[in-house]
């Protein structure tokens, strides 16, 4: 059973680090804004927009700053840093 777990809980640190990348990749392309046109870029939109909307709801830009999605990053951090503890609970629950 532990293997099971620690298996689950790889899986979901490497989808939260792919899916931190993708939000790097799609903040970055904000400074080229022709690239959020291309396929490329609507596709990581559509993956990105539905994480970073939740927190442009809440904060609002400073000026012409949007600092929601350094908010995201850490919530995202936040969130894959405390995976380990609630995995670490589980096997000895189990």
């Amino acid at each position: 059973m532990d293997l099971i777990l620690f298996q689950i809980y790889r899986l979901l640190t490497y989808a939260l680090s792919i899916y931190s990348v993708l939000l790097v990749i799609y903040i970055l392309m904000s400074w080229v804004p022709a690239s959020r046109e291309t396929k490329f870029g609507k596709i990581i939109a559509k993956i990105a927009e539905p994480y970073l909307g939740f927190f442009r709801k809440f904060i609002p830009p400073l000026g012409m700053i949007d600092i929601s999605p350094i908010v995201a990053l850490f919530a995202l951090q936040f969130i894959g840093k405390g995976l380990a503890p609630v995995f670490i609970w589980l096997s000895r629950m189990l």
